[in-house]
């Protein structure tokens, strides 16, 4: 009975986890647009620049790297220091290269602070949906082991039973609250780091001083997810890495700040 009722809860949890991530991009999007009155055009650019230089450039470079078996992947995984190097630089040379790419040459006609903020609010809004397709896929397996009524649930989630689920489906069923705020926070924190780099990037571009802020953004990029990739390797706890990506996107917000206002009061945004 105790599994049910824990089942249940992963139900709720993974539902509102779902819906208040969906609501993040949204939310932002609208509060930003209603302040500032920027063009919608950089919200959509962000997303497109996020799917290009991570969701398929970095990717097919990780499918030879680390999915596919060859020299090159068993070296890399062999070893936790070179997966985490790798793991952290390869995000922020995609991800920031990508953002210098599409500021540079998609954003001609939006160089201004507001702009590049909704522009970096759409890179990580469009994050936030590609990680909310987990936690979908979590939801919907919830509600199918529900539906297997009480007793075939009680079963599949004994951990001595021969009908013990495999560590996704177990994830899914004890998706706890902590674990739906955890989430949420890192989406949050996500965003923001995001909307920071933009304006990083940004600003070298801006200043013509791209040889300089490109590599700082790169940088910053791969220290905010050195601690992810360690957890990803179980070499460091979660409460850690949390604090590790809190500790970078505070410093990277209050870093963005100026940045934002120096572009504010540049004779080309006056």
């Amino acid at each position: 009975m105790q599994n049910t009722q824990n089942l249940f809860q992963a139900v709720i949890v993974l539902a509102v986890t779902s819906l208040l991530m969906l609501a993040l991009p949204v939310i932002a999007a609208l509060v930003w647009k209603k302040r500032t009155r920027p063009s919608l055009t950089p919200l959509f650019l962000g997303a497109a620049g996020f799917l290009l230089f991570a969701r398929v450039l970095e990717l097919g470079v990780h499918m030879v790297c680390i999915v596919m078996d060859n020299p090159v992947s068993r070296v890399i995984l062999s070893s936790t220091p070179l997966y985490v190097l790798y793991g952290a630089l390869m995000a922020g040379i995609f991800e920031e290269c990508g953002r210098y790419v599409f500021l540079r040459f998609t954003m001609k006609k939006h160089r201004n602070p507001r702009d590049y903020v909704m522009y970096g609010i759409g890179h990580g809004g469009i994050e936030v949906f590609v990680i909310l397709t987990g936690i979908v896929s979590y939801l919907v397996i919830a509600v199918l082991l529900m539906l297997q009524g009480p007793e075939a649930t009680e079963k599949m989630l004994d951990p001595t039973g021969a009908g013990n689920l495999g560590p996704t489906l177990e994830t899914a069923a004890g998706f706890g609250p902590m674990m739906g705020l955890l989430s949420i926070v890192e989406r949050l924190l996500a965003m923001s780091a995001h909307v920071s780099l933009t304006l990083v990037v940004a600003y070298g571009l801006d200043t013509g001083r791209t040889r300089l802020y490109l590599p700082l953004a790169i940088l910053a990029h791969a220290l905010l997810d050195l601690l992810p990739a360690m957890y990803q390797r179980g070499a460091v706890s979660m409460l850690l890495c949390e604090g590790w990506v809190l500790l970078w996107a505070v410093l990277l917000a209050v870093w963005a700040v100026r940045l934002y206002k120096k572009l504010n009061t540049s004779p080309a945004n006056s």
